[in-house]
């Protein structure tokens, strides 16, 4: 069945000389892979939109194994992104993580709409911490595993302050915390904080301002938190670590 899909492409491989296989996170089919015939060419027009991070529409026969892109058009280049090294880490990290927890062929046009806002923030933004961190928040709900941030994860209660544990998948209320004694206390605000990461859409936020200790402490929480429940290496992140990006 050939039809126009609109996607991101989120993860391309070499297959033969002259071809790629694509992965394209999309808005309506949700994650697939596709060959690309001749995009390895240097003048074949299928290059240039089967480039990492490119937004755009592709004409795909689909089918129940790997799908083929007849062609594609450009939205959105993204260009800014390939052309800086942290932007590309940024993005890579992402996308990898998308391709590691979204099922194939599940369309989530949520979902889809939130990786492109991010994707967008990267390319026109110097910093994407907080960005990040809100859609790797809605892609642990997508996977199955996202923490407890609206209450204690153990009685329920929404009485704050609150502690983040890892072991015990979330916060927990001040009567709870015996049941982890490293459990990380955390500030009103920022509990709060975490809670609205979760929960709200990128498109809702303006401008986004938070010091610089409290982005590397949901970071760590968020990377421990991963390292625990998450199941999957994500090699994009180790290079991001060596960038000092991620604390």
């Amino acid at each position: 069945m050939l039809e126009k899909v609109e996607g991101i492409i989120i993860k391309t491989q070499d297959y033969g000389e002259t071809h790629k296989i694509v992965t394209i996170f999309s808005k309506t089919i949700g994650k697939f892979a596709a060959i690309a015939r001749g995009a390895k060419k240097p003048k074949s027009r299928m290059a240039a939109v089967t480039q990492p991070f490119i937004h755009g529409e592709f004409l795909v026969y689909l089918n129940s194994g790997l799908s083929t892109i007849q062609q594609g058009e450009m939205l959105n280049s993204l260009r800014s992104i390939r052309e800086d090294i942290v932007k590309t880490a940024y993005a890579a990290y992402i996308v990898e993580l998308t391709d590691k927890l979204v099922d194939q062929k599940k369309p989530d046009h949520y979902l889809y709409n939130q990786l492109l806002l991010t994707i967008d923030w990267i390319a026109g933004h110097d910093s994407a911490e907080i960005p990040i961190i809100m859609y790797e928040m809605k892609l642990y709900q997508k996977g199955g595993f996202a923490p407890t941030v609206n209450q204690c994860v153990h009685c329920g209660s929404t009485e704050a302050p609150f502690s983040f544990s890892i072991p015990e998948g979330g916060l927990l209320c001040r009567r709870c915390l015996h049941l982890d004694n490293e459990a990380i206390p955390l500030s009103n605000k920022l509990a709060r904080l975490l809670y609205l990461f979760s929960s709200v859409g990128l498109e809702r936020i303006g401008n986004i301002s938070m010091k610089e200790e409290n982005i590397r402490l949901i970071r760590q929480l968020l990377d421990a938190y991963y390292d625990r429940f998450g199941g999957y290496y994500i090699k994009s992140k180790k290079f991001l670590k060596q960038l000092d990006k991620f604390r």
